[in-house]
C-alpha cells in the first residue's frame, strides 16, 4: 500500500507494523500505570490493578482507534496537531469516563456520588488519554521522518503489469498518456498537466507541450538547426520545443 503519511493513534491501523507498535505502546502504559497505582489504583490488590489497567487500556485503545481516524486519518501535515490532540481526547474521554467509573467500583468500590467525583474522573480519563495519542503522534512522526520522502503519487497510476517500474517519460497522446518505462508502455486516460503534478518527486521536465521526460531516462541528447531531440533508454525519440528548450539547457540536459 502507499505509504502515505497518517495519525492513526491509540488503535488498529492498516498497516501491521504500525498496528503492533501502537499496542505495545498500549500494553507498555497499561503496565505502568498498574505497578504505580496510578489515579487510586493503589487501593487495589496488584493482581486487580494488572486487570483493571490492562482492561481499560486495550478497550480504550480500540475506541480510540475510531475516534483518531476522525481527526487524524486524512491528514498529510500536522496542521495545529496539538489543538486537534486536545479535541480528539476530550471527545475519546468524555464517554469513555462511563466505562472508567464502572470498572473502578469493581476493583476498589469507588463512589462518584459529588459532582467533583466525577469531574476528576473526567480529567483523568482526558489526561490519559492525551497522553496516549500524543506518544503514538511523536512515535508516528518519527517514523515517518526516518522512512524518508514519500513516493510520487503517479507511481500509484501505473497499470499492474508496470508496477515496481522506473518512468522514464509520459507523452499525451489525445485523451490518454503513453507511458514510456523500464517494463515497458501502457496507456493510462489522464491529463499531461495533472500527471506532471503528481510526478513530483521524480528529477524529470517538461519538454514538449506533449511531453514530459525523467532526467534517468535520456540516453542521448542532440542539437541542430535550432530544435533539440532526446532519445531514451527505449529507444523513443522526443523532440524538445523552443518553449522548454532554454530550461533544458540552462539545466545542462542539451
Amino acid at each position: 500500500m502507499a505509504s502515505r503519511p497518517r495519525f492513526l493513534t491509540w488503535g488498529p491501523y492498516d498497516d501491521w507494523k504500525e498496528w503492533l507498535r501502537g499496542l505495545a505502546i498500549t500494553l507498555l502504559a497499561a503496565t505502568f500505570l498498574a505497578y504505580a497505582g496510578a489515579f487510586e489504583s493503589g487501593r487495589a490488590p496488584m493482581s486487580v490493578r494488572f486487570v483493571y489497567w490492562f482492561g481499560l487500556m486495550i478497550l480504550g485503545w480500540l475506541w480510540g482507534a475510531l475516534v483518531s481516524r476522525a481527526f487524524f486519518g486524512r491528514i498529510g501535515r500536522p496542521h495545529r496537531m496539538w489543538l486537534r490532540i486536545a479535541v480528539a481526547a476530550i471527545v475519546l474521554a468524555t464517554p469513555y469516563s462511563i466505562v472508567v467509573a464502572f470498572a473502578s467500583m469493581w476493583a476498589w468500590r469507588a463512589h462518584f456520588d459529588r459532582p467533583q467525583d466525577i469531574v476528576g474522573l473526567v480529567v483523568s480519563v482526558t489526561a490519559v488519554s492525551a497522553g496516549m495519542i500524543t506518544l503514538n503522534v511523536l512515535v508516528s512522526t518519527r517514523g515517518q521522518t526516518t522512512a524518508g520522502p514519500l513516493p510520487p503519487k503517479f507511481l500509484e497510476r501505473l497499470p499492474l503489469k508496470l508496477r515496481g517500474a522506473e518512468v522514464w517519460a509520459v507523452e499525451a497522446e489525445d485523451h490518454y498518456l503513453r507511458l514510456h518505462t523500464s517494463k515497458g508502455q501502457d496507456l493510462i486516460l489522464m491529463r499531461l498537466s495533472d500527471a506532471i503534478a503528481e510526478l513530483e518527486g521524480i528529477e524529470g521536465a517538461q519538454v514538449h507541450r506533449s511531453w514530459w521526460v525523467a532526467r534517468e531516462a535520456i540516453a542521448q541528447a542532440v542539437r541542430g538547426d535550432g530544435r533539440a531531440t532526446l532519445t531514451l533508454q527505449d529507444g523513443a525519440e522526443v523532440p524538445v520545443s523552443r518553449t522548454y528548450a532554454r530550461l533544458l539547457r540552462e539545466r545542462g540536459w542539451i
